[in-house]
């Protein structure tokens, strides 16, 4: 086994992502004329980018491309794509803002100018730094929750191709991306982007205990998929005594997580009792329902004290609801199950579109309000505008149970 301080993080290649690969997903959910603006912005943007590269070597064209891939398996609106391929053009180029306008619409370029006043502000201290940088994001989402999703893909391919910046940087950038962005994905509510930069920032920041996590999991990996599947079906029998339809899902806990508890709690690997998730999708939208799935857990294995949560009496500041208990699982080992409506979990999807995503930009005098109001309202902003809550379940070999039961997303 290869010695994980003589390891270097390396980045997982990437599939080159064409805009043919784009206009063909945007042509499933946008109409035709908004198709032709997005491959015009590709244009657009691959001219006044010519010439460019990025620390890869690569044209600097792969960079926009694969952020608006990013927004396009998340549905977003035609405003949102077309400022993913061209969010750098008026920092970067010699593109001005009236130029986007006139091409493209009051809306794109009312979020370039979003992202572009972002990117441009610098701090002096940690301190100073995380303090302004919530605060100016929390303005900017309350503008346009796009703009911060814009930010977020284009975060997330930074942290993808991170390996090309010096170690310096690289851990300057992975310490911002888990205070700052990984928080800010979370409590938009959406979970796959939080854990991939929390992920891609524990790689950077800790190497030694990355890669000792990943060969300690790989180990069991055989023997968690082998409980997992065993788990499951035991659920499923149940379920359909019951008469409830639902789909099961299991899942890895990701490393941060599992790095994240070690630390808290001062424990070893081998007393993390929930490597393993399992998310129950109820296939109706009923609250009972959550319910009823909890019951059929508890009359499954035994709960364990003080581990049962009420996230729908109770939700979470990102509007997440759902019911989350701790069992003792088949051979007595611990493990978390979540479970919930089918509703629930679309919104955290990656192909789903988060609320709010194709709003028109708001005036200039409405800005202007919300920016005066944006220290009262930002929570209520951020829940209005959260994606739908999700319904999850985990298990493991060696795992806590966690029943999670999630209502429908409110409108």
């Amino acid at each position: 086994m290869t010695d994980p301080q003589n390891r270097v993080p390396e980045a997982v290649p990437e599939k080159m992502i064409r805009i043919t690969d784009i206009l063909e997903k945007a042509n499933k959910y946008l109409p035709e004329h908004d198709v032709e603006l997005i491959e015009k912005a590709y244009i657009f943007s691959a001219t006044v980018h010519k010439g460019q590269s990025r620390l890869s070597g690569e044209p600097y064209l792969v960079h926009p491309l694969a952020v608006a891939g990013i927004l396009v398996d998340m549905k977003l609106d035609s405003a949102s794509l077309i400022a993913g391929l061209l969010h750098d053009t008026v920092e970067d180029t010699l593109a001005s803002l009236e130029q986007i306008q006139n091409a493209f619409g009051k809306d794109a370029a009312f979020l370039v100018d979003g992202l572009t006043k972002i990117s441009r502000i610098t701090f002096g201290s940690r301190i100073e730094r995380q303090a302004e940088n919530f605060r100016k994001m929390m303005l900017a989402m309350s503008a346009d929750i796009r703009i911060l999703l814009v930010k977020l893909a284009d975060r997330v391919h930074n942290m993808r191709t991170l390996q090309y910046h010096v170690q310096e940087k690289q851990k300057a950038i992975s310490t911002e991306t888990l205070e700052l962005y990984a928080p800010l994905a979370n409590r938009l509510g959406i979970n796959w982007m939080k854990t991939e930069l929390e992920d891609l920032s524990f790689k950077y920041l800790h190497p030694v205990e990355y890669f000792d996590l990943i060969d300690r999991v790989a180990t069991k990996k055989e023997e968690r998929d082998r409980y997992t599947e065993e788990v499951k079906a035991m659920i499923h029998k149940e379920l359909e005594n019951y008469g409830i339809h639902a789909q099961v899902e299991g899942r890895a806990k990701h490393f941060f997580s599992i790095f994240k508890k070690m630390e808290e709690q001062h424990i070893h690997f081998d007393e993390v009792y929930d490597l393993i998730a399992f998310r129950i999708v109820v296939q109706s939208n009923k609250i009972r329902d959550c319910y009823e799935v909890l019951s059929v857990v508890h009359s499954l294995w035994k709960p364990v004290p003080g581990r049962f949560k009420d996230y729908i009496a109770m939700p979470k500041a990102n509007n997440y609801r759902s019911l989350h208990t701790t069992v003792i699982g088949p051979y007595g080992e611990r493990w978390k199950s979540r479970s919930g409506p089918r509703r629930c979990t679309n919104g955290r999807k990656r192909g789903s579109p988060p609320t709010g995503g194709t709003r028109k930009a708001p005036s200039p005098r409405t800005r202007r309000r919300r920016s005066r109001n944006s220290a009262n309202s930002s929570n209520s902003s951020m829940t209005r505008r959260t994606p739908g809550n999700s319904c999850r379940a985990s298990n493991s070999p060696s795992s806590q149970t966690r029943s999670t039961c999630s209502p429908p997303r409110e409108t």
